[in-house]
């Protein structure tokens, strides 16, 4: 069995991540990711009260920006509510002015929002990097120590972690010098993405370069995140990186069941014990999912709207074909959803080919940056712009 990951006081085990990805991550989706790592649905009905603590991996909210926290807006205090069953609870926050960062994480610890803080500079976005922001900043070695000083100086009690990617491109790797500052700073654990922004989402993912970094920071744990599809993946990045856990997003589009089979793998269990759901048993989760956003929401057609991006995902590989999947992905009400959901061969076996990319794969060619800001890593003068702090997905 592979040791269990520690992120400050708290265990997990097994050491696997639910990257935070911005519209996907909500309290509905953890749900059913947590309740798939611990075996099933036995919560489901149950008042929270009786659920008790604790779950089998960490999964994180949506990417939180700090500066619409600090001001209270209602969509975020909405985002940064947990429910009573999810320990630990744990927050990824977005920010790009130390002062405000400071003030997020100070307010986190006061109100009592969260027991874990992941801070995100890992996102590709070009809407964010040309301000300075996401996977730019590392590059800027002292507004990034600033950043993780007030952060962990405000922190209290509450371990912070961090996300990054490699770098810019592969002329302006940040990844082993963002690693040391934040060891010097006091961050408790460090996960990779082992692609540059250049990179965006596409081609594959470097894990020798996670390898590297767990190398250059043996002090603390350092995870990998990158191309985990399966929970096979996930054993083999362990295997071949010495990586102490593994962070997994867009593999579990569609597929929550995903942390089921990595509890299974991470204990040493082969692929006869992972999950491999007829349609219908994907159908069923597909509407428990609908209904939870729904409850979530306070509206039911809200929720089945919000679920529509998720149609493709969980319908791939399985071969129900394109205008069912389009009316799929234009259903209204969960009993539309259902009654079309009933239509279609619930007999369908796994497909073979279910498993693989999902979510964006595409790369860019070049990063938009700030005028200047690669010619001198160490100028920080004017730091970043506010509008760089936007509500966008990232890492």
């Amino acid at each position: 069995m592979t040791p269990p990951l520690h992120i400050g006081p708290h265990v997990v085990q097994p050491p696997v991540v639910l990257a935070p990805m911005a519209g996907i991550t909500n309290a509905p989706f953890r749900t059913l990711c947590r309740e798939f790592a611990e075996g099933g649905r036995e919560h489901e009905g149950r008042p929270p009260e009786d659920r008790g603590s604790g779950s089998r991996g960490l999964f994180v909210s949506e990417m939180i920006t700090t500066r619409a926290l600090v001001e209270r807006n209602a969509k975020t205090m909405q985002l940064v509510r947990f429910d009573n069953s999810e320990r630990p609870r744990s927050i990824q926050l977005y920010g790009v002015d130390p002062v405000t960062v400071g003030k997020a994480v100070r307010m986190i610890a006061d109100e009592d929002l969260a027991d874990h803080i992941d801070l995100n500079f890992g996102c590709p976005v070009p809407k964010v990097t040309r301000k300075g922001g996401g996977s730019a900043l590392p590059f800027k070695r002292p507004l990034l120590r600033a950043i993780l000083h007030e952060a962990v100086g405000n922190a209290g009690a509450l371990p912070v972690t961090m996300k990054m990617r490699k770098g810019i491109d592969d002329d302006h790797l940040t990844y082993l010098d963002a690693g040391r500052i934040a060891v010097d700073e006091g961050v408790t654990a460090i996960a990779l993405h082992g692609r540059t922004a250049a990179q965006h989402y596409g081609g594959t993912a470097d894990w020798d370069a996670i390898a590297r970094l767990k190398e250059a920071v043996p002090e603390i744990p350092v995870l990998g995140n990158g191309d985990i599809w399966s929970a096979d993946d996930a054993m083999r990045m362990v295997r071949e990186t010495g990586c102490d856990g593994v962070v997994v997003g867009r593999g579990c589009l569609g597929r929550p069941w995903l942390f089921g089979d990595l509890v299974a793998a991470f204990a040493g269990e082969g692929p006869e014990a992972y999950a491999r759901p007829s349609f219908g048993e994907v159908a069923r989760v597909m509407l428990r999912h609908a209904t939870l956003l729904g409850e979530w929401l306070g509206d039911e057609a809200r929720g089945v709207i919000d679920f529509r991006k998720h149609v493709a995902w969980y319908t791939k590989g399985f071969p129900v074909g394109s205008q069912a999947r389009q009316r799929l992905a234009v259903a209204a009400s969960q009993a539309e959803l259902a009654e079309l959901l009933d239509g279609l061969d619930a007999d369908q076996p796994w497909p073979h080919d279910a498993d693989g990319p999902r979510g964006r794969t595409h790369g860019r060619n070049k990063v938009v940056l700030p005028d200047g800001w690669l010619d001198d890593p160490y100028d920080c003068a004017g730091g970043v712009g506010a509008d760089a702090e936007l509500d966008t997905s990232g890492g």
